[in-house]
């Protein structure tokens, strides 16, 4: 089978939080360009309305839907907004997400229950959504969730926000066995650092070289890089027989050597 058929998304509808900027703005354009229709979700609209108008300038569709992933009670309206755009979503980009640099001993109980609101509670309520309609509507499909270096080894300051992609780690894997037997897989990727416009000022400080000269490859990332384990585990030929698996793209950095 030649790549181009093999990666082919042409039929599924894809939502993805967090789609306004950085991984989530990458991630909706590259599914589009394999076929899918993509649904931009967002707190807010402006960026995303400029993303679909850039997509649909390549040919591609796109559709945009606002979603606070924090609050349980926009997700269903979002999932309903996508549907009568496009049709049941099909696939699910968990991409939202914080990071909430602090050390486990300053963090308060308010920023604790806001980084696990957007980065635990709102990926595993937006994955039983989309997985009850995928069910009702026979279709199956596939939930990519955003998972992180994090998920694997512990970092300074992170602690909320590993202990978060640690749990997403473990819930990818126990979702995909409840799905299975649907024909839904579930898997996730753990990014390494990717240079994004918010961390950008960071990596190209001292500080951010230095850090940089700890990861194997000596170099940091590119939302790029993501594409083709992306492209993997959203195509229906190519990612078919996997499912449960957390796959590190981090240039070697959680090996830590």
């Amino acid at each position: 089978m030649k790549a181009a058929d093999l990666f082919d998304l042409s039929g599924e509808v894809a939502l993805i939080t967090g789609a306004s900027s950085g991984l989530g703005r990458n991630f909706a354009k590259v599914l589009a360009a394999n076929g899918a229709k993509v649904v931009l979700a967002a707190r807010t609209t402006r960026k995303l309305e400029d993303l679909k108008a850039e997509i649909e300038a390549e040919g591609g569709e796109a559709a945009v839907v606002t979603l606070d992933i924090s609050d349980r009670a926009q997700i269903a309206p979002a999932f309903e907004a996508a549907e009568t755009a496009f049709g049941t979503v099909t696939l699910l980009i968990n991409n939202a997400g914080i990071s909430g640099a602090l050390t486990g001993m300053d963090l308060t109980p308010e920023e604790w229950r806001e980084l696990m609101a957007v980065n635990l509670d709102g990926p595993w309520f937006a994955a039983q959504e989309a997985s009850r309609r995928m069910i009702a509507a026979n279709t199956g499909g596939g939930i990519i969730n955003i998972a992180s270096v994090a998920s694997f080894r512990a970092l300074r300051t992170l602690a909320a926000y590993g202990a978060s992609k640690g749990a997403i780690k473990q819930l990818t894997a126990n979702l995909a066995v409840e799905l299975a037997r649907h024909n839904i897989r579930v898997n996730a990727i753990a990014p390494g650092y990717i240079l994004t416009e918010i961390n950008r000022e960071f990596f190209e400080s001292g500080a951010g070289d230095h850090m940089i000269k700890t990861i194997p490859q000596r170099r940091i990332g590119d939302p790029c890089d993501l594409d083709g384990v992306l492209l993997l585990l959203a195509s229906r030929k190519a990612g078919a027989f996997m499912t449960g698996t957390t796959v590190i793209v981090d240039g070697g950095q959680v090996l830590g050597v």
